[in-house]
């Protein structure tokens, strides 16, 4: 969703959404997805506080009179509650959806009081993330890798496998792999703008060079759409192929090489990249660099699965190193 298809957004939202698109440059889903966030929060305030009728659907609260005053009656308890609100009343929100939506309410309010000076306090200041179940990130070994790039055939065989390349050699984001044009493939690397319209340079082994060099033998049929003309990747039907279209060849080609596809994303095979080049001696600065991480921390999740260094670590430990045996010595 792109900024021209909001239609139904009161001036103050449009306002702050605008800011985050130009200003600070965010991409079209962040905005989307602020969008969404706040569109649900004003309607669930004016359900909370009956200014409409029972009779109304949800989807149908309109919010195009929503202004800084509605904004100022706002009280933390409000927000609280709507931290965990769920419009579908069906179960409860996610962990990852109600940080999501803590976020776009503490960058909404910081907005109205940093940067436009509307409000005098920020209540979102005593607003605290909800808590996530930390996870570890799910990754194929290098077996497995060779498995799925073997199951490359057909006629868009070498397309395929060069975008499995670069997901598994660079550690790409399926956004920034779609995006990729002719122009940013160089001899050993590729030009990749990433969150935040950043661009990084990320390069790549002989390998993927070879799958790109025999890949664009064949990119050009002569039928390509004249807006994909710049594209690197073309779909079936002759445009830039797009994100949808990356998921469902993943899917189909794990599945031919006998894997689980129900565990691995485009996303997935990203973490595969990193956990690799960790693996292989690159230090987290470096990793961090590659995979255009802002922060260090993001990165930091990775060291948490290298089993071969945590193997080592318990074995450094000289008291999982004693027997029984020993210690009953020293008592006697």
């Amino acid at each position: 969703m792109t900024l021209d298809q909001i239609t139904d957004a009161p001036d103050i939202l449009m306002e702050f959404l605008e800011y985050h698109s130009t200003i600070r440059g965010h991409s079209d889903r962040t905005v989307a997805a602020y969008y969404t966030d706040l569109k649900i929060l004003f309607r669930y305030l004016k359900q909370r506080w009956h200014k409409v009728g029972r009779d109304v659907p949800f989807n149908e609260i309109d919010i195009s009179d929503v202004n800084l005053d509605f904004i100022k009656q706002i009280k933390i308890e409000d927000l609280f509650r709507y931290q965990s609100f769920s419009p579908e009343m069906s179960g409860s929100l996610s962990a990852a959806s109600r940080c999501r939506r803590t976020s776009s309410l503490k960058s909404f309010f910081n907005y109205l009081t940093v940067k436009r000076h509307l409000l005098d306090n920020n209540i979102c200041l005593e607003l605290d993330m909800p808590k996530r179940r930390a996870s570890l990130p799910r990754y194929l070994d290098e077996s497995e890798c060779d498995k799925l790039l073997s199951a490359c055939s057909g006629p868009y065989m070498y397309r395929d496998y060069a975008i499995l390349m670069l997901f598994m050699s660079c550690g790409l984001r399926i956004s920034e792999l779609v995006g990729l044009n002719l122009s940013d493939v160089f001899e050993d690397h590729v030009r990749v703008l990433g969150k935040g319209n950043k661009e990084r340079i990320v390069y790549f082994g002989e390998g993927c060079r070879e799958a790109l060099d025999d890949y664009l033998m064949v990119r050009d049929n002569g039928k390509i759409h004249p807006d994909a003309q710049k594209a690197l990747f073309i779909s079936q039907k002759n445009g830039r192929f797009g994100a949808r279209g990356i998921e469902q060849m993943l899917e189909r080609k794990l599945l031919e090489a006998g894997l689980d596809a129900s565990r691995y994303s485009p996303h997935k095979l990203r973490h595969t990249a990193a956990t690799l080049m960790l693996r292989n001696g690159v230090d987290t600065r470096a990793l961090q660099e590659v995979l255009g991480h802002s922060n260090l921390s993001t990165t930091q999740i990775y060291t948490h699965i290298d089993n071969a260094a945590l193997h080592e670590a318990a074995m450094a430990n000289p008291i999982g190193r004693k027997k029984r045996e020993e210690i009953s010595d020293v008592k006697e």
